[in-house]
């Protein structure tokens, strides 16, 4: 099943609640971007024992643009996100399977996301470690990460369909410069997970975007 995911960029708390305020009742998940200024540039919310002030009937996760995430993952393997996403470059590939087992051992769904110029080829030695499931991987579609409204690359497209040959059975999620125009070449590719911040919050009516580009994604797949 295709879907839209509202991707949450915040400084804080409040933050987070304004914008889950504003898709509540049109998005089905929504995901935190969580940086810490080294592995990219800003610094943003990443409180996960304040998430459990929000009431939401979006289920939650979060986007782990943060170098040594292991040093934080306790603390999201304790808070309400259904789902934590974890960057094949953020740390070794054995501390990466590690982490993946221990997000699936709390119950909760486990993601890598690629940057722009790492092959999908690496994620081969983690999709064959037992005990540890990748439910979903997540390419980012431009070349710069940490900030909303960065044009879209293409060349995720290729890299896209060549994921989905290789895994088809596995989620596959796009990060960055998704819109009207670009979701419909990120659904012949085989995406079925669209992740879009500036698209959503920079718009009039959030709700009323979400819902034209879940008509989008209907239309393409017709």
């Amino acid at each position: 099943m295709s879907e839209i995911v509202p991707a949450i960029i915040a400084r804080d708390i409040e933050e987070v609640k304004k914008k889950l305020a504003l898709i509540e009742g049109a998005a089905q998940w929504a995901q935190i971007d969580v940086m810490d200024s080294v592995f990219t540039p800003p610094v943003t919310f990443h409180d996960p024992a304040a998430l459990r002030d929000i009431t939401t009937a979006v289920r939650l996760e979060a986007h782990l643009m943060v170098a040594h995430p292991e040093n934080s993952i306790g603390a999201w393997l304790d808070s309400p996100v259904a789902r934590i996403v974890l960057h094949y470059e953020s740390v070794s590939p054995e501390k990466l399977a590690e982490l993946t087992a221990k997000i699936n051992a709390a119950g909760k769904e486990a993601g890598i996301a690629l940057k722009l110029e790492t092959p999908i080829s690496v994620l081969d030695p983690l999709f064959q470690v037992s005990g540890s499931k990748i439910h979903a991987v997540q390419l980012m579609g431009i070349a710069e990460i940490g900030y909303h409204g960065h044009p879209f690359d293409e060349r995720v497209l290729e890299k896209a369909r060549a994921l989905h040959a290789r895994y088809p059975d596995v989620i596959l999620a796009v990060d960055g410069g998704v819109n009207e125009r670009t979701i419909p070449l990120l659904s012949d590719a085989g995406v079925t997970r669209f992740i879009a911040g500036s698209a959503i919050y920079a718009s009039k009516d959030p709700r009323q975007t979400i819902k034209a580009f879940e008509e989008i994604i209907k239309n393409s797949a017709a």
